[in-house]
This record gives structure tokens, C-alpha cells and sequence, in this order.
């Protein structure tokens, strides 16, 4: 199976300001773990839902994963799935577009649309 050519990242407006600045280092656990956590299409709204229940005023940015190129690693996490692991800076020339996060009428998190 082939992996996607783009991931997602959840971010407080904070967080999206620091990008649109030019990069963005991660967040706290990102700084903790020592990368930067990333999610598929598939798994975006399994992410909102167990890391970011209850917060508000959060947005979605598309990575391009190819601009990124060895800086992404594919590694197991939770029930054994592999997600994008960014190992370095998350920069605003590789992000395909952002929006803030909405849902579906199926409660599926919106995916942004690009430009």
C-alpha cells in the first residue's frame, strides 16, 4: 500500500499564527515526543476527536509530505496504525492550504480546500 502525499495538522490559533509567520516547531507533546505529530485524511478526525475534544478556535493545515521529503517518517502508534512523524520544522512553504476546523454533517472533520 502506498503512502499518502498528504498529512494534517491540528493547531490552536497560536500555533497557526506561528506558522504563518514563516514555521512552526511544534507543540508541547510535539516538543516532547521529539517530533512533530501528523495524521492522514483517514485518521484526522480519530486525532480532533481523542487530542483536541472540547477545544475551540482550532484549525487544519495540509502538509505537502514530498516537500518534507526524509524529514517524514512513517512509525506505529495507537492500535498499531503508522502515522507522518515530521522530524524538524513544520515551514508554511510546504503547506498545500489551512482552514479552521469543521466538521461534516457526519461529524468527519472538514478537510481544507486548497487555494
Amino acid at each position: 500500500m502506498s503512502k499518502p502525499n498528504a498529512a494534517f495538522k491540528v493547531l490552536t490559533a497560536d500555533q497557526m499564527a506561528e506558522l504563518e509567520a514563516g514555521s512552526f516547531a511544534g507543540a508541547p507533546i510535539d516538543q516532547q515526543d521529539g517530533y512533530i505529530h501528523l495524521s492522514t485524511a483517514a485518521q484526522l478526525t480519530e486525532t480532533v476527536d481523542k487530542h483536541f475534544a472540547g477545544q475551540e478556535g482550532l484549525w487544519v493545515a495540509e502538509v505537502d509530505l514530498e516537500a518534507l521529503g526524509d524529514a517524514i517518517r512513517w512509525e506505529p502508534s495507537r492500535g498499531g496504525q503508522d502515522f507522518p512523524h515530521l522530524y524538524g520544522k513544520l515551514t508554511l512553504d510546504t503547506i498545500v492550504a489551512y482552514s479552521p476546523l469543521e466538521r461534516e454533517g457526519d461529524g468527519s472533520v472538514r478537510l481544507p480546500v486548497t487555494g
